[in-house]
């Protein structure tokens, strides 16, 4: 079945980088649009960033535009999120999404000082 394991939250002081990575079982990351999402506390579930099948567009929220870049390892079969420059603002719960159907399990990701 489809299964996906985010990894590389923790604690980054502002303007520093995380890398995430989500793992994923059950099909090829390489055939599915990919995405990442967060949640900050008290607030909903808001969009960070999209890779499309094929050609691998990406799309970004304005937010992080220039900042964080979404990218695959299909020989891992494993999708990354690059941060960089991090903000306090971007302190949340990150999540990926296979699809429209299927989520991971999130990982933290607090900047501060």
């Amino acid at each position: 079945q489809v299964q996906l394991v985010e990894s590389g939250g923790g604690l980054v002081q502002p303007g520093g980088s995380l890398r995430l990575s989500c793992a994923a079982s059950g099909f090829t990351v390489s055939s599915r649009t990919m995405g990442w999402y967060r949640q900050a506390p008290g607030k909903e579930r808001e969009w960070v960033a999209t890779i499309i099948p094929g050609r691998g567009t990406t799309i970004y929220a304005d937010s992080v535009k220039g900042r964080f870049t979404i990218s695959r390892d299909n020989a891992k079969n494993t999708l990354n999120l690059q941060m960089n420059n991090l903000k306090p603002e971007d302190t949340a719960v990150y999540y990926c999404r296979c699809g429209s159907l299927y989520w991971g399990q999130g990982t933290q990701v607090t900047v501060s000082s």
